[in-house]
């Protein structure tokens, strides 16, 4: 079985695809192996992931800045901590001066780009968000402004876009129509969520997509479907996680998904897509202690250290146990440059764009 999904890991190194039976085939056999059969497996893929990461990147590590705006939310997501029915957390919003005094702070130290993140808080209206994003990039326009707060309709899109934003990041959650239903209330449709996304491509974004891994129902044909629906949408960046389980949710006592089997998807993500920017995200660091240098190891190249108000980081609450204050604060730049150094890639703060991507 090792030496079958070996030889799977090398046709994705050569051809950069495999069919849905394949990928599938390859994460079932993953599954069956005992502990030290996967350790193997993981170790040529991640290998392989490392070399093509480095021909394209080099050993370069991007920072973005991330700004976590509001956590007012009006969907209901049964995964996640700012919920609308979450009537326990603590709901903040920053006013455009914080926001711009985050940016501030953030370039100071060094980033080039600043990542808007938010629930779909219809407080901010397109106005807003468009007037937050021109006063970003007039101020400092050698930065890269990256926008992360879920579904609007096209022509929000286009005025965001025309505003000065560089890039959206909508996580497609799954490609799986009946297990998108598992993770969302029936007023979400999964049709526009993939929608928004190639309405967001179409529109001229570097484009962000991406899903939990060992979510509520997941199965192996799922991140089979997840493979298949990226090589069709081709976006630029990539966000995987582990779902973490939070206690003000439907999901409370659900089962985390497995810092393993992330690291070796993002191994697949990178021979799959050589050129995407792939995060290392908070809630591989959230499991394992050192799972960002383990994902950067596994073939990542983006980590995203966060600019909002220490006093608000803990309200943005998605899942339990969230790292907040620590070495995943942009004010600790210095221990993430020292902690990527130790496993021999060097942090750039620079705007980091896709690979050969020309805005238009």
């Amino acid at each position: 079985m090792k030496k079958q999904a070996i030889e799977k890991i090398r046709q994705l190194y050569r051809q950069q695809e495999l069919t849905k039976e394949s990928y599938q085939e390859l994460f079932e056999q993953w599954s069956y192996m005992e502990a030290e059969a996967r350790q193997e497996l993981s170790k040529e893929l991640f290998a392989l992931a490392r070399r093509r990461q480095q021909q394209v990147f080099g050993k370069q590590v991007y920072l973005r800045g991330l700004i976590e705006f509001t956590n007012h939310c009006r969907n209901n997501c049964y995964y996640c901590g700012i919920r609308a029915g979450n009537r326990k957390l603590e709901r903040y919003r920053l006013s455009k001066e914080q926001i711009l005094n985050c940016c501030q702070e953030g370039y100071q130290l060094g980033f080039r780009t600043f990542v808007l993140q938010g629930g779909e808080d219809r407080c901010f209206t397109s106005d807003d968000i468009c007037d937050i994003v021109r006063e970003i990039k007039k101020r400092y326009p050698d930065c890269a402004v990256t926008l992360s707060i879920g579904e609007w309709e096209r022509d929000s899109y286009e005025r965001f876009f025309q505003a000065g934003a560089d890039r959206y990041l909508l996580r497609h959650e799954t490609a799986n129509a009946i297990h998108y239903e598992v993770l969302h209330p029936p007023e979400l449709s999964w049709k526009h969520r993939q929608e928004c996304l190639r309405q967001l491509k179409e529109i001229g974004y570097q484009v962000g997509a991406g899903f939990m891994v060992g979510s509520p129902g997941q199965t192996y044909e799922n991140l089979a479907e997840d493979m298949q629906f990226l090589l069709e949408l081709q976006p630029h960046m990539i966000g995987i996680g582990p779902f973490i389980s939070h206690k003000d949710t439907p999901f409370a006592d659900q089962k985390n998904g497995s810092v393993e089997l992330t690291l070796f998807l993002i191994g697949i993500l990178r021979l799959t897509f050589p050129k995407v920017l792939l995060p290392a995200t908070t809630a591989l660091g959230t499991l394992a202690a050192d799972g960002r240098e383990q994902g950067i190891l596994a073939g990542a190249n983006v980590l995203m250290p966060n600019l909002s108000p220490v006093a608000v980081r803990k309200q943005y609450s998605l899942y339990d146990n969230k790292i907040c204050t620590g070495e995943e604060s942009a004010q600790c730049i210095h221990c993430v440059q020292n902690r990527i150094r130790g496993i021999d890639y060097e942090v750039v703060t620079d705007r980091g764009d896709y690979p050969g991507f020309v805005r238009h």
